[in-house]
């Protein structure tokens, strides 16, 4: 897929709708649409990256950026006391539906482990 057609590109370059929560240089973060808990916030890297496995060195500041911003969201979603997850999917048999990288940030409820 290219960037150009990629969802969450689109969001970034505000040609398709999305809750903006949070924005930085390098990181955008959004309610997602089909919720699975009270707080389920996508945090992306504003440049398309496609996954986990295509990381490179060079994409160590954005993983802290996005990290910061999940916790700064956490702290004003008022989750950070009861606790929050992150999670990245990486590949279709993990549940990535959308090929660019993003942190789902969850809480609000009770989770388990594993998850189901």
């Amino acid at each position: 897929m290219s960037s150009s057609s990629c969802p969450f590109c689109r969001i970034v370059a505000r040609e398709a709708p999305a809750s903006i929560i949070h924005e930085t240089e390098t990181v955008l973060a959004f309610h997602d649409l089909n919720p699975r808990a009270p707080t389920h916030v996508l945090l992306i890297p504003k440049e398309h990256v496609r996954d986990v496995r295509e990381l490179e060195d060079r994409h160590g500041g954005m993983l802290a950026d996005l990290f910061q911003a999940a916790a700064h969201i956490a702290n004003a979603e008022r989750i950070d006391d009861s606790g929050w997850r992150l999670v990245a999917n990486v590949g279709a048999d993990a549940g990535q539906s959308v090929f660019h990288l993003h942190l789902h940030l969850l809480g609000g409820r009770p989770m388990s482990w594993p998850p189901g």
